[in-house]
């Protein structure tokens, strides 16, 4: 096998922060461009829950969605989305998709899989049956399933988690990664567009095998990078120490995707270090639970002080000033168990991390990126 992989993705750097190491860049797939950086709902069953696809496309505007290869394989199944045309057909997307490879959902089954040097043996958390994913049986789903960016099948690392294990596990998925990248050459999507994929650099919070990892990840000239295995438990300076020092190896020219970051304030910090891409279930998940994300702070919108608040949720609507309800109103619709709650914290949540992407690419592109980071961060952590 070789070690130059050729991609049909693009990315363009269209500007730099001059106190940081932020950029701003264009991520050009078959179904359309991103402007990184960028955050992606996670639509893990081709969903994002409680939300309307228009909802997505026309008001929080997103530009690329995430779903996840382990969900999709068990339910509904490949042959159903592949005879729909793909995840973007089935779901009526139709706009840049990514697919994870299962790794991090198989490792969430601690108790009910086994990994091998072949690959992962697991149990189905719907019925109990019986699977088994390898490197190239999670490429074979991810190209019938049809993203425009697919991720190679790795071993996420716990946290914590000793050396010698972190160290094997790691040796393991870059042993994966060229069976990966040996039946990605041999594959095509049978969808009849281009597919990306992305590596996924490892090694737990150990610095040499982060560094070691990153190297031999960039060695593959893929389309873009990946980080995988952070925001499991560690300390977020940690987190960020670690993705400096991945970021400070990964080639500068091609997209740095940072895997299930996170919080505001982590974003902001990652970005500083040069990360492009983003997801997590932490708009969604914490909206759907009563948790709001605001340019001053996080409000528990269930707290009894915001029963006679009238006023906007985010200050006067400039952030989301398309589907503004005020305080009090999204209170009473959690009290009252209404799914309506759900439906208007999470379009909320979601609309606030796109007005704060689309806010970071201007302030990069101004040059003042830092300046305005050290302020946000601050104001996020507050709890009002």
């Amino acid at each position: 096998m070789t070690d130059l992989f050729i991609s049909f993705m693009e990315f363009k750097i269209i500007a730099s922060d001059p106190n940081s190491s932020a950029r701003a860049g264009v991520i050009s797939t078959a179904h359309g461009d991103v402007e990184t950086p960028v955050f992606m709902p996670v639509g893990t069953a081709g969903a994002v829950k409680a939300l309307h696809i228009k909802e997505l496309r026309e008001d929080i505007r997103s530009q690329i969605l995430l779903a996840n290869t382990y969900h999709l394989y068990l339910r509904p199944g490949v042959d159903i989305v592949e005879k729909a045309g793909g995840i973007q057909k089935f779901n009526g997307w139709n706009r840049p998709m990514l697919t994870d490879s299962g790794g991090f959902q198989i490792y969430s089954l601690a108790d009910i899989r086994k990994f091998t040097d072949t690959g992962v043996i697991f149990q189905s958390h719907i019925d109990g049956s019986r699977h088994t994913f390898t490197p190239e049986r999670a490429i074979d789903i991810q190209r019938s399933l049809g993203a425009d960016i697919i991720m190679a099948f790795d071993e996420c690392t716990p946290f914590p988690c000793e050396y010698d294990y972190a160290k094997r596990s790691m040796e393991r998925t870059h042993r994966w990664l060229n069976r990966c990248l040996d039946h990605f050459e041999q594959t095509e999507c049978p969808h009849g567009y281009a597919q990306s994929l992305f590596p996924i650099v490892q090694g737990s919070v150990y610095s040499d095998l982060r560094k070691r990892s990153a190297e031999f990840i960039a060695s593959k000239n893929a389309g873009g990078n990946a980080i995988g295995g952070l925001s499991v438990g560690e300390p977020a300076e940690v987190m960020y120490e670690m993705t400096g020092e991945v970021c400070a190896i990964l080639p500068k020219e091609k997209p740095r995707y940072l895997m299930g970051v996170g919080t505001p304030a982590n974003i902001l910090e990652s970005i500083a270090l040069g990360i492009d891409m983003f997801d997590c279930v932490i708009p969604t998940r914490n909206g759907r639970n009563g948790m709001l994300f605001t340019r001053n702070g996080i409000i528990n919108i269930r707290n009894e002080k915001w029963k006679d608040d009238f006023s906007a949720l985010d200050g006067e609507g400039e952030v989301f000033p398309d589907h503004e309800y005020s305080k009090a109103y999204l209170r009473h619709l959690f009290i009252a168990k209404e799914i309506l709650a759900a439906m208007i914290a999470t379009i909320h949540n979601l609309g606030f991390y796109m007005w704060l992407m689309k806010t970071a690419r201007a302030k990069i592109a101004e040059g003042t990126f830092a300046e305005w980071k050290d302020i946000m961060v601050k104001q996020f952590m507050n709890r009002l």
